[in-house]
């Protein structure tokens, strides 16, 4: 049995290979970022409540994540380790497209977004930790700046997916009795197509790695259950490694800001291009498409920005790159509001994509050289924590403060989405490398 410590080097294209899956976990997760707000607009949601719509997110990857990535460490099965959590939550995630699009009312799109998203959560964290247990050290700054790299390049194609409907001849302003465009449902049937069938190539062309035969004893000598993944789980938050730590702030400040981007861009476009605030008017819709293209320039910058930030991450630091990605993003939203025309837009989106390359590269690149091996997946679903928590804060918090302190305008929410990213640059310098014993 081969010794996990010296894992064999694989060539790029194996790694491509292996990522591929997580293209179809972003596409997903991009068809939410820019159509799940106009969907509940669409169906008849108030711009207030938005962010309470969006709670699915937060909290399934603050109780599944965690769990998940606890219970794969001990799982042992003939399809591998993690293999099995990716292939349940594919298969959850296509259904959830399928339907989506089909919603009647605002309470089921609610509804089928927690599925749709602990779906992704089965899905996320042994993913990343498949990536760390099949690489060595050396090769992981690689592998996940790949997987960043399809986030972009999902993305991308997901944000585009309607606009390029529309350039093929489809009617953008033809929608269905609940105002749900056609070419939104077409995405989404996309979506579902990609996302089960990405997860299939890479399992089945990247097999996970074989464990060693006393791995595999220790792991059966405590029986796998939920007790047993919470105990892991607290033991895990007891012991956290200094550098997971020290990225905490960081990643609260980048998460709140890039979630309320999400929520609030097509009704900021709206208004400062578009000049309306009416969901059931054809200059909202446009904004719709607009946002799905400027999603999908930023996106494309991030694919291409990942593998630029390979070579630099290894030279000068993750934590330094990261500082300054994520700052040219906040930059970048503090000057969307301003814009009254896509061409000044979509210059804007190189700072957002450089910004999200790194914030789905770099900081899993700090963590994986910082846990122990054997470990991966709890910490894995841990550090999702820190992604999540800033979320559900940004769903509670925004409802509360949207009108009385930033006046009903989504522009206002960009705004102070740019501090936070540009605060989140810096609390990245103080995360330090692990010392070597």
């Amino acid at each position: 049995m081969r010794d996990r410590a010296r894992k064999p080097r694989m060539h790029l294209s194996r790694i491509v290979e292996m990522n591929l899956g997580f293209l179809g976990i972003q596409f997903s997760f991009g068809l939410q970022q820019a159509n799940m707000g106009p969907i509940y607009r669409y169906l008849g949601a108030d711009e207030t409540h938005l962010p309470l719509l969006w709670l699915a997110g937060p909290v399934t990857g603050l109780l599944v994540q965690p769990i998940v990535g606890a219970l794969s460490d001990r799982t042992v099965s003939r399809w591998g380790r993690r293999t099995p959590y990716f292939l349940i939550g594919a298969i959850l995630c296509s259904l959830g497209l399928l339907m989506m699009p089909y919603s009647p009312t605002l309470w089921f799109a609610a509804s089928l977004l927690w599925m749709l998203d602990a779906a992704n959560n089965i899905t996320m964290e042994p993913y990343r930790a498949y990536v760390s247990d099949r690489l060595d050290e050396s090769q992981r700054s690689v592998g996940f700046l790949t997987q960043s790299a399809f986030t972009g390049l999902a993305q991308t194609l997901s944000y585009l997916a309607p606009t390029l409907l529309v350039w093929w001849g489809f009617d953008a302003d033809l929608v269905d009795a609940n105002g749900i465009p056609d070419v939104t449902r077409i995405a989404f049937l996309i979506g579902a197509v990609i996302s089960i069938s990405t997860i299939l190539w890479s399992v089945l062309r990247v097999p996970e790695l074989p464990l060693p035969a006393e791995e595999i004893a220790r792991m059966r000598g405590e029986r796998l259950s939920f007790g047993t993944a919470l105990r892991d789980f607290m033991a895990a938050v007891r012991d956290m490694p200094v550098a997971m730590r020290q990225l905490a702030l960081s990643m609260l400040l980048q998460w709140f800001a890039m979630f309320a981007y999400w929520q609030f861009i097509s009704f900021a476009l709206a208004r400062s291009i578009f000049d309306t605030a009416d969901p059931k008017s054809s200059g909202f819709r446009q904004a719709v498409l607009l946002t799905g293209q400027a999603g999908a320039l930023y996106n494309a910058v991030a694919f291409l920005a990942a593998f630029a930030m390979v070579p630099l991450s290894r030279r000068i630091g993750s934590h330094y790159v990261h500082a300054v990605a994520v700052a040219l993003s906040g930059a970048a939203m503090l000057a969307i509001p301003g814009t009254s025309d896509s061409t000044h837009l979509f210059l804007l989106m190189i700072g957002i994509g450089i910004g999200w390359a790194s914030m789905m590269g770099n900081p899993y690149v700090m963590l994986a050289n910082a846990i122990p091996p054997e470990r991966t997946g709890v910490y894995m679903g841990i550090f999702n924590m820190f992604i999540v928590i800033p979320m559900l804060l940004e769903t509670l918090i925004v409802p509360v403060i949207y009108h009385p302190l930033l006046g009903s305008d989504p522009r206002n929410i960009l705004l102070m989405s740019g501090v936070m990213m540009i605060a989140a640059g810096a609390a990245t310098l103080i995360v330090r490398k692990p010392r070597k014993n």
